[in-house]
């Protein structure tokens, strides 16, 4: 239970990582060409959403394998498992995106 802890831990914090690590250096490189950066910041937010997700679960063929491998054997428990690392990995990709749009005053949406 308690790898599985910071696992759920660790999957949080790569999600947001990746959401506000991405979308601020893109923001930096938006304003080193000359474009609007808080715009750039936000589009790239948006962008990188999917990809967080993917990043934070350890990417999507080990996710859908363990889901096959567990429905088939009839482990439930490791199906809820996976079902919370994605939870988990959206909250942290949504988390980062709040606080972005808290710092530009961006609607996200």
């Amino acid at each position: 239970m308690r790898e599985f802890l910071s696992s759920i831990i660790i999957t949080f914090f790569i999600a947001f990582g990746v959401i506000l690590g991405g979308a601020i250096i893109g923001g930096l490189a938006a304003f080193l060409v000359g474009k609007a950066p808080l715009m750039e910041t936000v589009d790239l937010a948006k962008k990188l959403k999917i990809w967080a997700i993917v990043a934070a679960m350890g990417g999507t063929f080990d996710t859908i394998t363990n889901f096959e491998r567990s429905f088939l054997n009839g482990a439930t428990y490791e199906i809820i498992k996976q079902l919370i690392i994605i939870f988990i990995a959206m909250a942290g990709a949504n988390t980062a995106m709040l606080l972005l749009q808290w710092l530009t005053q961006e609607n996200l949406n």
